[in-house]
């Protein structure tokens, strides 16, 4: 019996894989698009490699729900799980044509309102759709958990900041050169720094950057790291807190042309206020934040408790034996 696990590449697919364990599901088909994060995240696992799928593209949708049919003829599907986003209107709706059961958990993203794939698949009958945040707990969605309650700070000794890992994803046709202009005379010098820029124009600032940085390696780098600074997506939020480094994250604005909306506004904000990062804009940007985050460090509970995405069967208790008449 096989669940698969469905998620567009970058803050999808960690918040995914961040929950996997907590699902309580073992014969798993990742369904994903190919990318050096999801080759190097999923390495070991088995996968079902799909085209990219952008938000709003409907001849995206569409070529991927045929490259996924599949699926449901290799395996003995008995459960989809998807984070989103584009990705899920491929494979969840097959699913349900199917009669299988379905889950969709909307983005961490998505504070107080669902985001368009979410909204076209709760109005789909047997899509059984969660949130991750109490602010979107309504008639069609359910409050499942959110990614940061398993994380908590503590205060470490001060010490210098030898190493950094600076990251502003991977999503095209956004750059964030504002942050790194901001970010590149604050770096102590001598510092050792990782520069994963993504579509960010960084001509003539004279830094060492890479577009993509493979999962594992960011995620090793950022375990070593004194500082991490990052735009304000859910994916290296997860990874940084996942590796024990309270970050600095930096939102990325929409009057700036640097996202399509201030979602991540709204994360950087709630994991300031649990005291999981420190939430500055990229014009106040200050040394004294990249030392303040150096002097904190981020521990994760051992005790998360499975995730119940569908009904259990009822167990069926043996009562006493009724006499025999006569």
């Amino acid at each position: 019996m096989t669940v698969l696990l469905v998620a567009n590449d970058g803050g999808h697919i960690m918040q995914l894989h961040t929950l996997r364990p907590r699902l309580d599901v073992e014969d798993v088909v990742w369904v994903t698009p190919r990318t050096p994060q999801t080759e190097s995240l999923l390495a070991g696992e088995v996968v079902h490699w799909t085209e990219p799928c952008p938000p709003r593209d409907p001849a995206a949708v569409m070529h991927n729900a045929a490259r996924c049919r599949v699926l449901f003829e290799q395996y003995a599907v008995t459960l989809v799980v998807s984070t989103g986003a584009a990705l899920a209107l491929a494979v969840l709706p097959q699913a349900r044509m199917r009669n299988i059961e379905t889950v969709y958990i909307e983005s961490a993203t998505r504070y107080d309102a669902p985001s368009l794939s979410g909204r076209m698949l709760a109005m789909m009958p047997g899509v059984r759709t969660f949130s991750q945040s109490t602010a979107l707990h309504t008639r069609r969605w359910t409050y499942l958990a959110s990614p940061w309650e398993l994380y908590e700070s503590v205060q470490q000794a001060p010490r210098p900041v030898s190493r950094m890992v600076v990251s502003l994803g991977t999503q095209e046709g956004y750059g964030f050169r504002r942050l790194v202009e901001r970010l590149v005379p604050l770096v102590p010098a001598g510092t050792e720094v990782l520069w994963q820029t993504g579509a960010t124009d960084v001509s003539g600032l004279g830094i060492d950057a890479r577009p993509s940085v493979p999962s594992a390696e960011m995620a090793a780098a950022i375990a070593e790291a004194d500082v991490v600074v990052a735009h304000a997506g859910t994916g290296i939020a997860l990874m940084a807190l996942e590796n024990g480094t309270f970050p600095v994250l930096v939102p990325r604005r929409a009057r700036h042309g640097e996202h399509v909306d201030d979602h991540q506004l709204t994360i950087a904000l709630e994991l300031s206020l649990r005291d999981l990062c420190v939430s500055r804009d990229a014009d106040s940007l200050k040394l004294s934040d990249l030392e303040h985050a150096a002097a904190r460090r981020v521990v994760k509970s051992a005790t998360a408790s499975v995730l119940d995405l569908v009904p259990r069967p009822r167990r069926t208790v043996a009562g006493p034996v009724p006499a025999p008449v006569g």
